[in-house]
């Protein structure tokens, strides 16, 4: 029998993550007869690094990496390295991208892969020239949307087409939400069925990357004369408290839903009409993907890869960021025409279904591992 193709991955801190749900993919739906994987992080927390393991792969925590150059961390890569000896190194993440590219290199791994998963605006000139370092000793480099890849990669790396490629992130298709389920949730959340709903998910740890206050003051606004709208928020963080205390101060506390951190964020895609997702940077946007694949128009900012995966005026609308007036006009729009809802619904999810899925990304990931095997 022909010996298995020995991946290994390298990240940061394993945990809930677009990242790390990819790793989990690639885990699940890599052909096992063709492929062996090992995954190195920093910290593994939750139930991705437990259900990895359940697939019957290494998940090897070696703590913090302290400096691109903390050179006792990089032994312990090392180390893995000359006992596992890989055909190819898939680091993603700045951590993974450092550790994968160093340890690969000295360690003479055949084949380095680096996956560039971020939206580096604010990348220090010192993380731009180690990356364009990286970059060098790399094979290939993802970008994970089209956005990372032509304004980044390319743009500021100056990487040739050759080296730089576009592989879209991915998410799972949603799964099949009983309707019992979404009345308990009506009845829980206080939202009733001739409600119009605005919805938003994801971590509220930085107001300056995903900026929900700008979609609270735009929802303040929107709502003045209206009943029958609600905002529903689904995430935690740090910033969550300072999101509720701007609710109160704008008096709109009762129209505004803080549902926290949820781990089935499926049923809340149900209760929306409408998905808005106004960050500052983003480098591909995951949770826009999910919101197409449940038939939801959406309101984006351009920026990243967001302003390559909505199709302004037809799969949704695209506004500039941090823009509240733009916001406004474009919800009241949406709550004018239901039709024109159904219908860009429908458009994002024929996209999506066809390049934002976990099944596509695995594919196209399977294809590189193997493409890259042959040429080597």
């Amino acid at each position: 029998m022909q010996n298995k193709i020995k991946i290994l991955h390298i990240q940061e801190t394993m945990a809930s993550g677009g990242v790390e749900r990819r790793r989990l993919s690639l885990a699940k739906h890599l052909d096992k007869n063709i492929f062996d994987q090992k995954f190195i992080c920093t910290f593994a927390i939750g139930n991705i690094p437990e259900e990895i393991r359940a697939e019957g792969f290494e998940v090897i925590p070696i703590g913090r990496l302290k400096s691109p150059f903390d050179w006792k961390q990089h032994q312990k890569v090392q180390k893995i390295i000359e006992d596992y000896q890989p055909d190819i190194i898939h680091g993603a993440v700045f951590e993974g991208v450092t550790m994968a590219a160093i340890n690969g290199f000295l360690k003479k791994v055949p084949i380095i892969i680096l996956e560039e998963t971020s939206d580096p605006q604010n990348r220090s000139w010192k993380g731009n020239l180690l990356m364009k370092i990286f970059s060098k000793i790399a094979d290939k480099v993802i970008g994970v949307s089209q956005g990372v890849t032509e304004e980044y990669l390319k743009g500021k790396l100056h990487l040739p087409a050759s080296k730089a490629i576009t592989i879209n992130n991915g998410v799972a298709l949603p799964r099949n939400v009983q309707a019992g389920e979404i009345t308990e949730a009506r009845k829980k959340w206080n939202i009733s069925e001739t409600d119009f709903v605005i919805g938003s998910t994801g971590r509220m740890n930085q107001d300056s990357h995903k900026r929900f206050s700008d979609l609270i003051k735009a929802f303040a606004e929107f709502s003045k004369d209206k009943e029958n709208v609600k905002l529903l928020l689904v995430g935690d963080g740090q910033e969550k408290a300072g999101y509720t205390q701007l609710a109160q101060d704008l008096k709109i506390e009762e129209k505004v839903i803080f549902a926290g951190y949820q781990s089935d964020v499926a049923l809340f895609y149900q209760l929306m009409d409408v998905f808005a997702l106004v960050s500052a940077r983003e480098a591909f946007g995951l949770v826009l993907a999910e919101a197409m694949l449940n038939k939801l128009p959406v309101i984006a900012t351009k920026v990243g890869g967001m302003k390559y995966i909505v199709d302004d005026k037809e799969t949704g609308f695209l506004v500039e960021p941090m823009n509240v007036i733009e916001i406004i006009e474009k919800l009241e729009i949406f709550y004018h025409n239901p039709g024109l809802r159904q219908q860009m619904g429908k458009a994002g999810w024929e996209k999506a279904s066809k390049e934002y899925t976990e099944e596509a990304y695995v594919e196209r990931i399977d294809n590189l591992y193997k493409h890259l095997m042959n040429e080597s």
